[in-house]
């Protein structure tokens, strides 16, 4: 496994961060796949093992139970301090806001929610999951600066956004004194490289660490053509992002299939190798012991010039899908993307 540091922080993190979000009681999700409490505890303790120590989660997934099950997973398995956390706080409520709960208060109410399911007395990045047009900006950074100052987070993180948006949240940061955001979690992949307009050129210019989730686009990378699986079969929110160019992705998912071939190595280590030139530590989810294993082995892998070039060629531009089509004022008013979805978070 190999290590850097995160962004502008003293973090160090390996090259693979572990996705969490198929962990949790399935009962309090939308995914038949995610993992009971057992079989999620066996690929943290595997991904430990094969050196991964970058671990992400979030208040919303499974309505905290992946927060639980990593927190007692990595108690058991794991030093504290030889490990990375990272979990995400939702926006404000509809409830929340018409009861006047501050932004400010609002993020001690999650963060302090997250730290009792993980057990934990502090998080390493406390993400902002996805934009929240009903929050001031200002009442967003001085409560994440809050609960730095405090101690409950060592540094913050934000998802889902867009490059202006980050620029005028660190600048904000800066002018006021607190804390700013070190690492984006966006979508990138292979088949999705919108965030190589601008946050991309952003993020180098600024030493700002980028950590993309749907690594793989929700398996579709690393399944040869008639392949399926469980997951591609029923995760309608990856339908969603994908199935409306799949025909011209399928042009870019054959060359990664050929060149593992070539290579004789996985499908996954390919297209993992690839982002790994691009980004500082992907988030690949595990739901099985050889995911972690082809992640891990991607490390290893470097990609001739010409490879490369073979990869990114037949792409072409993508509409925005997703959450970030949602991320505008109107669009996330009408919608209130990701308030708490249909799970019940009770803030502590």
């Amino acid at each position: 496994m190999q290590y850097t540091i995160l962004g502008n922080s003293d973090l160090t993190v390996s090259r693979i961060c572990m996705g969490c979000m198929g962990f949790g009681d399935a009962k309090n999700g939308q995914h038949s796949w995610t993992l009971d409490e057992e079989h999620s505890r066996e690929i943290i303790k595997h991904g430990l093992e094969l050196g991964i120590n970058f671990f992400d989660t979030a208040i919303g997934y499974q309505s905290g139970t992946s927060e639980q099950y990593v927190g007692r997973a990595l108690r058991d398995f794991a030093k504290r301090d030889e490990v990375v956390v990272a979990t995400k706080f939702l926006p404000r409520t509809q409830e929340e806001i018409e009861n006047g709960i501050t932004g400010q208060q609002h993020i001690e109410r999650m963060v302090n929610t997250s730290l009792k399911n993980l057990g934990l007395d502090y998080v390493d990045l406390y993400i902002y999951h996805m934009w929240d047009h009903q929050t001031p900006l200002y009442d967003i950074m001085d409560g994440l600066n809050r609960i730095v100052k405090a101690g409950k987070a060592r540094y913050i993180g934000i998802s889902n956004c867009f490059a202006y948006q980050l620029v005028k949240a660190n600048a904000l940061a800066e002018r006021e004194g607190f804390t700013k955001f070190v690492s984006v979690q966006g979508h990138y992949n292979l088949i999705f490289r919108e965030e190589e307009r601008e946050m991309a050129k952003l993020c180098a210019e600024d030493n700002i660490a980028m950590t993309p989730y749907s690594a793989l686009a929700g398996g579709r990378l690393s399944k040869h053509s008639g392949e399926t699986s469980k997951r591609l079969e029923e995760d309608s929110y990856a339908k969603f992002k994908y199935d409306a160019t799949a025909q011209q992705d399928s042009v870019i998912i054959h060359r990664v299939a050929e060149l593992a071939e070539k290579r004789g190595v996985t499908m996954t280590e390919i297209a993992l190798a690839w982002l790994l030139t691009k980004v500082t530590a992907p988030v690949v989810g595990a739901t099985k012991r050889h995911h972690v294993e082809g992640a891990a082995k991607a490390t290893e892998l470097m990609l001739t010039a010409e490879e490369t070039a073979y990869l990114e060629a037949p792409y072409v531009p993508h509409n925005l899908v997703g959450v970030m089509a949602q991320n505008t004022p109107a669009a996330a008013r009408q919608a209130h993307v990701w308030s708490t979805g249909n799970q019940k978070i009770e803030p502590q």
